[in-house]
């Protein structure tokens, strides 16, 4: 379904049951952030939340993406798995054999459907261009918001941030954070791995300023588009063509004509990136592994104009601690991309899960149709190798069970069960090393590090190691496990829980002391009478609750670098493995870490005191808490750099 504008959309899931209207005045510094952050954490994602007494002019959307029915709604579709089917449909209608002339007109149709999608730049102004500031643009009269205390400033959150390559003219939209460090100046952060920054180093070598142009609202699939992991020459206004089955009619811009947005844009930003300029120190911001990206130095974006609608609204988002907004973003990303991975690059692929807790890239579980030996690692390698998985961290493979049943992957429990059911630590466990996320901290090197896969499918007989008993899972008996925190003080809680559901896994919070402490531990652990069950535990920093599994997950996904940080030993058990995996924090001290080690993302007491207090006004529903209040102890000093 196309919307005429972002206004529409509004109306659309505000029908629904979608948006809540905040009348009371709200400050975009903070406040904002955190109301939304109480929300967006609520069962099924909350409500979106517009804003409308911000200070400004302008009314600021939030959370509109937060839920699965506004994801539906902004997409066009009764379910996420509809996209798939729908490209998948046209993968086999285009890859099938045309044997003759009525094969081949029968095409003639779906070529039309192409022809319908792809973009329409339009002569004249659009709506984005009702009004137009060309003199002294200034980007301070935007309700910027400002989403964390130890952010470097406001950040435009979502921005759809179109550029050129100059000597192709291929377009690339991308959606990268904007801190704004004056009236007509910004940041623009991106990375080495974006096509962006590719364009930008392509006008660095013919010494031109590069123009760019940030469109803000619109058709709610723009922002989707711009954040599809799509491959380089993909026009993702072409995408956005095919979700909405209508061309996005574009403009072109007022003092950046070589650049071209959406017509119905609510805000345009337009401006230029010079190679010749000193680069700008940008950060820190808090971001969507749920830890500060901290500062670095990214090129400036000067601002020529800003255009608008007459009656815009602003939107925003902010990421942190999951779950948040961006979660269901990712679940479409993951249901929409499943057929064109499973038509065009691994074919054994029945389904895919990145769970919330591994904050995209760094845990994605993989069903695999298995035929034969070796085929785990066939499809490991060419995930590793697709696009934007390059970034994956830790993959876990599943597949049909010995008896021929297939088990959900969204049912992580039974899954879970599965794969360990089918795992020999010492033989199914693949490291290897390779281009990280630039925002994984746990890298010794940024943007170089190491990645895990847990091949948990079924195994033939050629996969399998001499005298290992495969099919074992955690037994019940969990009853030794109490005298583990006894026998090693710095072993502050033992999560068990999993052992009790046939998962040979332990979740340990562990105080770190010294050098080399966690793989001293370890063998000593897995050397304990009854161990010989577990095939893996996971060791988190003492301040997390080991028995809050979600939370440990998250922490543990983010501090690992599964290379460095893994130890295998056997247990007491002839031929029993167990893995053990550092999730701590890594420190200059016990680790010989040299990098800054970034905070957890929580919300300042003065923020939080504020919306408690102003949270009758707000008129928004039953109270919510902060859920920044249940991280404090988690945190090292107040900065964005722990103090470690």
């Amino acid at each position: 379904m196309a919307y005429k504008n972002q206004q529409e959309f509004i109306a659309a899931i505000e029908q629904a049951g979608e948006l809540v209207r905040v009348k009371a005045y709200v400050n975009p510094k903070l406040e904002m952030a955190e109301i939304t952050d109480r929300v967006s954490k609520e069962p099924g994602g909350g409500r979106a939340i517009l804003f409308e007494n911000t200070g400004y002019d302008f009314p600021v959307l939030m959370n509109a993406y937060g839920s699965e029915k506004r994801m539906c709604l902004a997409l066009g579709v009764n379910r996420l798995d509809d996209v798939a089917k729908d490209i998948e449909q046209l993968f086999r209608l285009l890859s099938a054999p045309k044997e003759g002339i009525i094969d081949k007109l029968k095409l003639l149709p779906r070529l039309s459907e192409f022809a319908s999608w792809m973009p329409k730049v339009r002569k004249g102004r659009g709506a984005c261009q009702e009004v137009v500031i060309t003199g002294n643009p200034d980007i301070t009269k935007l309700p910027v918001i400002t989403c964390w205390p130890q952010d470097g400033g406001p950040f435009i959150t979502l921005p759809v941030i179109n550029t050129k390559d100059p000597v192709t003219q291929v377009r690339n939209v991308g959606m990268y954070r904007m801190q704004v460090f004056g009236p007509q100046l910004t940041a623009m952060h991106w990375h080495k791995h974006k096509v962006s920054a590719k364009h930008f180093n392509e006008y660095k070598k013919l010494n031109k300023r590069m123009p760019v142009a940030v469109a803000l609202g619109g058709d709610p699939v723009y922002a989707y588009s711009a954040t599809a992991p799509l491959p380089e020459n993909v026009d993702e206004y072409m995408l956005a063509g095919f979700l909405r089955k209508k061309k996005v009619e574009l403009v072109k811009c007022i003092t950046q004509p070589e650049i071209e947005v959406p017509a119905d844009a609510d805000f345009v930003i337009e401006g230029y990136v010079d190679p010749n300029d000193e680069l700008l120190w940008e950060g820190p911001f808090g971001d969507h592994t749920g830890y500060y990206s901290l500062p670095d130095w990214y090129p400036k974006f000067h601002i020529t104009a800003i255009t608008h609608k007459r009656n815009p609204v602003y939107p925003a988002t902010i990421v942190g601690i999951p779950p948040q907004e961006d979660a269901w973003l990712g679940k479409a990303t993951e249901r929409i991309f499943l057929a064109p991975i499973k038509m065009t690059l691994v074919p054994e692929i029945e389904d895919m899960e990145m769970p919330v807790e591994g904050v995209f890239h760094n845990l994605v579980i993989t069903k695999i149709q298995k035929d034969y030996a070796g085929q785990g690692q066939k499809v490991m390698n060419a995930m590793w190798g697709a696009g934007q998985m390059m970034f994956n961290k830790i993959l876990v493979l599943a597949s049909q069970s010995k008896d021929g049943k297939s088990i959900p992957l969204s049912n992580y429990k039974a899954c879970a069960r599965e794969v360990f059911k089918n795992l020999n630590p010492a033989t199914d466990i693949c490291f290897s090393q390779g281009p990280m996320d630039v925002l994984d901290h746990s890298c010794s090197k940024m943007g170089f590090g190491g990645k895990m896969c847990i091949d948990g499918t079924l195994k033939f007989e050629e996969e399998q190691q001499d005298g290992y008993l495969y099919g074992l899972t955690g037994g019940s008996d969990t009853g030794w496990i109490a005298a583990v925190p006894t026998r090693f003080a710095e072993v502050c809680q033992v999560n068990a829980s999993l052992l009790k559901d046939q998962i040979p896994v332990l979740i340990l919070s562990v105080k770190k002391n010294r050098k080399g402490h966690i793989r001293e531990l370890h063998e000593q652990i897995a050397g304990l009478p009854g161990m010989e069950t577990v095939k893996m535990i996971l060791y988190v920093e003492h301040t997390v609750n080991a028995n809050d599994l979600a939370l440990a997950l998250w922490r543990f996904c983010n501090n690992l670098d599964p290379v460095r940080d893994h130890f295998l030993s056997a247990t007491l058990k002839e031929g029993a493995y167990c893995m053990g995996l550092d999730g701590t924090i890594k420190t200059k001290e016990f680790d010989n870490f040299q990098r800054d080690w970034p905070n957890i993302i929580v919300a300042d007491d003065a923020t939080i005191k504020s919306v408690d207090e102003k949270w009758a006004s707000l008129q928004i529903g039953q109270f919510i808490p902060s859920p920044s209040l249940k991280y404090k102890d988690q945190l090292y000093g107040q900065k964005a750099v722990a103090a470690v």
